[in-house]
């Protein structure tokens, strides 16, 4: 039996009305025929209910019965295209339009996975004779235009597009794919004049003349779309596509004071809404972050609509991701609390309030989620980062009480973050030493989201010092490696998880990688990785060295929490012994 993933490719032809049967020759015996029947009316039943495996079976059987059935052929071909077993489906749609070459729609069908597979010449003559027997039919003309597009004859494609455009007169879609094409064949004015026939015959349709100017200033061509953009603003000025338009000239031509004065005449102009003000905004910010220009100069206009419109925190979210794109962390969570007190029970205040929170601020974001709570008292994403706030204040029993809730209220639907929900379940309970209820947690993260990389890495690790299912350890671990080449915390846990199956050369690869990764982004090594190092150095001969950096640990030890130095009696007796000693 088969399991069927929907297609949107060729969903729709799963669905089309089967043919009359009866006028299709059925070369066996009247009780093959009635079988075949009986058979053929049960898988489209079948099909028609959605039991797709009982269909695909029922149509098999009854292409073992007679396999010149046309329709039998073309529905195979349907499932076999939604296996992905392309080459199966082209052999079946070819067949079905071989027994009946008049059928449009296995002709269609044909044509389509022939373009899909690249063979662009049989695409080309299944839809041009296909055209000759409709020829009003406009879907055919796109896909033959787009076959010879594909097949490099750019001008049959412009060709089929004109005789397109005769039947149905002017289309938008069907001008900017010539505009494309012509330009592709470095005929420029035919491509502009494309766009001048809307402008022609809607000559005060403002949106074509702003399209021109926008397609001129693309082309490197900012003369012509400034006196374009000048004949939109006789009809318009006030339109906020054109004001983005010509925002964004002034900017590609480093006019940055006229792209301002642009945005804030119509910012502070009393006809337009604040909708279409909050849309300027956002679409001016966006041209800026595209072309690498500074966003800075944006934060005047906010103030400046903030001032005329008190009352709007849209305004205040929106200027507050502004903000948080700057790196301007804490003005930003200023806007951010205007906006989650004005709409507390909305969950996006408080949670781009939280954005602001990670990692500076522990007791911050605690408070946030409380406060989050009181007005959402379901939403799991705050009982989540609650719990982690809780987790590192080693505040573990509510932690845990905070992490359950997370789960009761979590959307079943979102695995992966059910995953990382039972992933700090499971890190909680290894530190209050549930490391069976740890396991535990872990295995069922991963049942949520096998490739949860967190879970894996503190799984394989903690598995490591306990020396249990070491293979299992390996495993996971040498997956995350692969996944993640240059993270030097997975390469870290492989090279111990290693270390520990006694694989010293090996393990010393690995952790000298973590080692080096570490050190080339600047971050500082734990006492913990260099007295792995240290360990591993021992093991692979050089004593001397290992001594330095159990030295070296020993030191980062001492500097950090008192309640984070567990290996300080350990790694003491190594350096007093100058030997390694099994923890």
């Amino acid at each position: 039996m088969l399991r069927f993933i929907k297609n949107s490719s060729v969903f729709l032809l799963l669905f089309i009305t089967s043919l009359n049967l009866t006028a299709q020759p059925i070369s066996a015996s009247v009780d093959t025929r009635r079988k075949f029947d009986y058979f053929f009316y049960e898988a489209m039943n079948a099909k028609a209910q959605k039991r797709y495996d009982n269909a695909f079976d029922l149509l098999q059987y009854c292409n073992s019965l007679d396999s010149t059935n046309a329709e039998v052929n073309f529905q195979l071909a349907n499932f076999y295209s939604l296996l992905d077993k392309n080459d199966k489906a082209m052999n079946l749609y070819h067949k079905a339009m071989n027994l009946n070459n008049k059928n449009y729609y296995y002709n269609l069908s044909y044509g389509n996975i022939c373009l899909d597979a690249k063979q662009y010449s049989d695409a080309i003559e299944i839809f041009t004779r296909l055209i000759n027997a409709y020829p009003n039919n406009s879907e055919l003309y796109v896909l033959l235009s787009n076959s010879y597009r594909l097949d490099g004859n750019l001008h049959k494609a412009i060709d089929t597009l004109n005789k397109l455009e005769a039947i149905i007169g002017l289309n938008e879609k069907i001008s900017l794919q010539k505009f494309q094409l012509y330009n592709l064949i470095n005929q420029e004015d035919k491509a502009f004049d494309e766009i001048k026939k809307y402008i022609k015959k809607y000559p005060t349709e403002i949106k074509y003349q702003i399209l021109l100017g926008n397609l001129y200033l693309q082309a490197g061509k900012p003369k012509e779309a400034f006196l374009t953009y000048s004949r939109a603003k006789a009809y318009d000025p006030e339109d906020p596509y054109l004001i983005i338009s010509m925002a964004e000239y002034y900017e590609n031509t480093d006019n940055k004071t006229a792209a301002e004065s642009e945005l804030h005449t119509a910012l502070i102009s009393p006809k337009m809404d604040i909708d279409t003000k909050l849309t300027i905004l956002a679409q001016y910010v966006s041209t800026l972050q595209e072309n690498n220009k500074d966003t800075k100069s944006v934060n005047a206009l906010f103030d400046t609509l903030i001032t005329q419109h008190p009352q709007e925190p849209e305004l205040n979210l929106m200027y507050g991701n502004l903000l948080m794109i700057q790196d301007r962390k804490y003005e930003a969570r200023f806007q951010y609390q205007i906006y989650a007190d004005a709409n507390p029970t909305s969950p996006v205040g408080w949670e781009q309030l939280l954005m602001t929170a990670f990692p500076d601020s522990v007791d911050y974001c605690i408070d946030i989620c409380k406060k989050a709570l009181t007005y959402i008292p379901e939403g799991p994403q705050f009982y989540f980062y609650l719990g982690i706030g809780e987790f590192l204040k080693k505040e573990y029993k509510p932690a845990l009480e905070s992490l359950k809730m997370a789960a009761k209220y979590a959307d079943k639907n979102n695995s992966k973050f059910i995953s990382d929900i039972y992933g700090q379940q499971g890190d909680i309970y290894y530190q209050i030493n549930c490391k069976d209820s740890a396991y535990q947690a872990y295995d069922k993260g991963l049942q949520y989201n096998p490739l949860n990389f967190g879970i894996m890495n503190n799984y394989s690790y903690y598995l490591s010092l306990e020396k249990k299912n070491l293979d299992m350890a390996e495993k996971m671990s040498s997956q995350i490696v692969k996944a993640e080449p240059s993270n030097a915390t997975y390469l870290d846990t492989y090279g111990w998880v290693l270390f520990q199956r006694g694989d010293y050369t090996f393990a010393k690869i690995y952790i000298e990688k973590a080692l080096r990764y570490k050190e080339d982004g600047g971050e500082k090594l734990s006492a913990e990785i260099l007295s792995h190092y240290g360990d591993v150095l021992f093991k692979t001969g050089d004593k001397e060295k290992a001594l330095e950096y159990w030295e070296k640990a020993l030191e980062q030890e001492k500097n950090e929490d008192k309640t984070e130095q567990k290996n300080l009696k350990s790694l003491e007796k190594k350096i007093e012994n100058k030997t390694y000693i099994e923890e």
